[in-house]
């Protein structure tokens, strides 16, 4: 059984239609990549599974279980069990880096005062970062602020990690300081992740499966090798960002192109 499951799910907004009858699987244990161009629904999918939309049609399955159907204490255990590091890092300004880190927690749990410090603080040192809680996320850099989002998406220690866009915005070298922390905290917490980019240096570097999210599906999936020398012409174009090519003719009919 998948630890993840979207079966045949469809979003509308504003009459553009996002996912269209999309399917996605995602083992336990797993790092799956999802690539495709900005706009094409990789964060919206993200947002389905973590309940944050609801599908206009289809099934969410987590660990076996509809999450649409979930309520009251379900749902908050299912949130408690997914990491979401938002695109940018999403942090509060208003907060601290220690009060940004432990957030679910004070909202979402029991834990004594001391207990979340704790965790806030072990949760920190697993993304490299010490002593800072009492920083604001204004006193910190590009690269922090990614570290101090990952550490607060770990910090009730998820089954799942879902990263929007990890990379985005920082220079190379801080690029592949995150996609180490991703390789690690999947290693060190044995958790099942997603990451969506379209960062393809990153996607070959942390994927166990690489997905291509293209009109509403998945066109194509493989491992990190079959994506790269994959016949499909659309994602030929895409990794290797050619101009011109299937994608930006606007071509409709890929399912003759289509793999996996």
């Amino acid at each position: 059984m998948p630890m993840i499951e979207l079966i045949d799910v469809s979003k509308n907004f504003n009459g553009r239609q996002i996912l269209d009858h999309m399917n996605l699987n995602v083992d336990e244990g797993e790092t799956k990549v999802i690539i495709g161009r900005s706009g094409v629904g990789k964060s919206v999918t993200l947002k389905h599974i973590v309940r944050l939309l609801e599908p206009d049609q289809g099934i969410v399955k987590v660990e076996g279980k509809n999450v649409l159907t979930l309520t009251g204490k379900d749902l908050n255990e299912l949130h408690m069990n997914i990491g979401l590091v938002f695109q940018g890092g999403a942090l509060f300004d208003s907060l601290t880096v220690g009060e940004n880190v432990g957030f679910m927690f004070r909202e979402h749990s029991s834990l004594k005062a001391s207990e979340i410090e704790g965790r806030v603080k072990e949760s920190l040192a697993l993304v490299g970062l010490y002593n800072i809680e009492n920083y604001m996320p204004s006193d910190l850099s590009g690269g922090m602020k990614k570290r101090v989002a990952l550490a607060r998406a770990i910090c009730t220690r998820p089954k799942i990690i879902l990263y929007d866009e990890p990379t985005t915005g920082v220079d190379p070298i801080t690029a592949d300081a995150i996609n180490l922390l991703i390789d690690e905290l999947h290693d060190k917490l044995k958790v099942t992740s997603i990451v969506v980019t379209h960062d393809m240096r990153s996607a070959y570097k942390v994927a166990d499966r690489i997905a291509m999210l293209y009109e509403g599906r998945i066109i194509a999936e493989g491992t990190p090798d079959e994506i790269r020398y994959s016949h499909n012409a659309y994602v030929h174009q895409f990794i290797t960002g050619a101009a011109n090519g299937p994608i930006t003719e606007g071509q409709s009919s890929i399912l003759k192109n289509t793999e996996g």
